[in-house]
């Protein structure tokens, strides 16, 4: 077996992906409490290598257990996104203020990371990644972040909710032209930064970077009974199905990771062209029979 299958296989177990095709599953320990997850990548049918990566871990810290979960969704290479998956993590829980003031922490743990990204660019290459992160605290706090279009959506008693923002240049002209840059949008092409990146918020592209910012939006929600599922997912599912949609589609699929198996195969059978990255969480205890 050559060594980058055996790497992937030992990311998969870990509760990474970035293969072809990759799918794994976890769960948490915490007593009586039957939280799941399960993720599924499918390569989309661009002619470059795989550019998005998932983290999805249940973690102990101290006293408490973390249920990790991430998407990045990386472009011009695999480099950065790859930088984040193993490092995000790492950053936002060694801010010493982590368990005090949450959204500071991660905020500063995003500013952080891109900078250190922007350092290595002889490295990682000029290519950027998006990131949505979810942080679930105890099975009962859900600290959401993102930069970029990558989305969470929360399921609370059937009705989807979206928890994170779509960083579109469209919408943040103002911010863009204010730092010195432009959007322009080409017939049949949709809104770029300077022409060339679709989003407007990103980690890396260092030559875009003084008309970017890696700043996150951050959403707080709580955990209660009647929340049923948490999807994350790249853009390549949300271009095809409305968040409603990927609810309904698996709120009656009891394994987690059957149901982001179906909404990555959902997604290419309504004709997505890209990569398709997708995390679930869900809380049994709240199945619908």
């Amino acid at each position: 077996m050559a060594g980058r299958e055996i790497l992937h296989k030992m990311k998969a177990k870990a509760g990474f992906g970035s293969s072809a095709s990759n799918t794994g599953k976890g769960k948490s320990k915490m007593s009586g409490k039957n939280i799941t997850h399960g993720f599924h990548l499918i390569k989309g049918k661009s002619n470059h290598a795989m550019e998005d990566y998932v983290f999805a871990q249940f973690k102990q810290v101290h006293d408490k257990e973390l249920g990790l979960f991430a998407i990045f969704d990386g472009h011009l290479g695999h480099d950065v996104p790859d930088y984040l998956q193993s490092h995000i993590f790492d950053n936002i829980l060694n801010e010493h203020d982590f368990w005090t003031e949450t959204e500071t922490a991660i905020r500063r743990a995003y500013d952080i990371t891109d900078k250190k990204i922007l350092e290595k660019a002889v490295d990682l290459g000029r290519g950027g990644s998006t990131a949505v992160t979810a942080i679930l605290i105890n099975g009962e706090k859900l600290v959401v972040a993102n930069v970029g279009d990558s989305r969470a959506v929360i399921c609370k008693n059937g009705v989807a909710k979206q928890l994170s923002v779509d960083h579109e240049p469209a919408k943040e002209r103002a911010v863009i032209e204010n730092r010195g840059g432009f959007v322009s949008r080409l017939p049949g092409d949709v809104p770029r930064v300077d022409g060339q990146l679709a989003v407007a918020r990103a980690f890396g592209d260092k030559s875009l970077k003084r008309h970017l910012t890696s700043e996150p939006d951050i959403a707080v929600e709580m955990i209660d009974d009647d929340t049923e599922l948490i999807i994350l997912a790249s853009d390549g599912l949300w271009k095809v199905m409305s968040n409603q949609e990927a609810v309904d589609s698996i709120r009656n699929t009891k394994d987690a990771q059957a149901a982001a198996k179906h909404l990555t195969e959902e997604a290419v059978s309504r004709k997505s062209k890209d990569d398709i990255s997708c995390i679930v969480v869900r809380f049994q205890r709240s199945f619908i029979c």
